[in-house]
């Protein structure tokens, strides 16, 4: 559950940054530098703060691998 709230939140936040930079000012493209750094940064640190901040409202860590027992 947890990869799947972080898609849509990541998913949402790219896509709100492109039409803000198009419709509002061009500057709001480094919102979308930053969220490509910063996942960037995760996969190198393997930690990353909306996880962190999404376990602590409660949203459960998915199982390791696709089959459940």
């Amino acid at each position: 559950m947890l990869n799947t709230y972080f898609r849509v939140i990541v998913g949402t936040m790219v896509l709100l940054s492109v039409v803000l930079s198009v419709y509002v000012n061009p500057n709001w493209m480094w919102f979308t530098v930053f969220i490509g750094l910063n996942l960037i940064q995760s996969a190198f640190t393997k930690w990353c703060l909306l996880e962190t901040i999404l376990i602590k409202l409660g949203v459960k860590k998915e199982r390791d691998g696709c089959a459940v027992n």
